[in-house]
C-alpha cells in the first residue's frame, strides 16, 4: 500500500512530469590571465610571456599576448612605482606555483640541483637565489600597474 494510493498528497501525474527540463550549463571563462612560459631559456623579464599577474584586471589582456594600446599606455615608469618593494605571501605563493608548474613540464631549472626532484623545491631554492625569471604585474585602483621583477622584490 502506498501512500500516494487515493491521491490525497498530490495529482497523478508521472513522475517525469514532475520534473522541470533543466537549462543548458554555459561554459564560463576563467577570469585571471593564463601564464605564458618562454621555453629557450631567456632571461629577459620585460617580456610579456614572463609576467604574473596577482591582482585586478590580469583577465582583460588579448589572448595572443600581443598589448592594447590602452594597456600599454597604463604602465607607471619604473621610477615612479609607489607600491612597496616586498614581496607578498600572495604573490609568493603564486609565483612559487607558476615556476613549479614550468619545471613540472621540463622548462629549464636556473639553478644547480643537489637531488631535489620535487619541482616546488626547485622553485623555493630558485627564489631563495633570486633566479626565477617572472615579472610580478601589480594592478592598482585606477587601472594602472606597476611590474618588479623577482629579483627587485624582497
Amino acid at each position: 500500500m502506498s501512500d500516494n494510493e487515493d491521491g490525497a498528497f498530490g495529482n497523478d501525474n508521472n513522475e517525469e512530469d514532475f520534473y522541470e527540463q533543466e537549462d543548458e550549463v554555459e561554459e564560463l571563462e576563467p577570469d585571471y590571465e593564463e601564464e605564458n612560459v618562454e621555453r629557450d631559456g631567456d632571461n629577459d623579464a620585460e617580456d610579456p610571456n614572463n609576467i604574473v599577474a596577482v591582482n585586478g584586471d590580469g583577465g582583460h589582456t588579448q589572448a595572443s599576448g600581443a598589448k592594447s594600446a590602452s594597456e600599454a599606455d597604463k604602465k607607471i615608469p619604473q621610477e615612479k612605482r609607489t607600491t612597496t618593494p616586498y614581496m607578498t605571501k600572495y604573490e609568493r605563493a603564486r609565483v612559487l606555483g607558476t615556476r613549479a608548474l614550468q619545471i613540472s613540464m621540463n622548462a629549464p631549472v636556473l639553478v644547480d640541483l643537489e637531488g631535489e626532484t620535487d619541482p616546488l623545491q626547485i622553485a623555493i631554492k630558485e627564489l631563495n637565489q633570486k633566479k626565477l625569471p617572472l615579472v610580478v604585474r601589480r594592478y592598482l585602483p585606477d587601472g594602472w600597474y606597476e611590474d618588479w621583477t623577482v629579483e627587485e622584490l624582497l
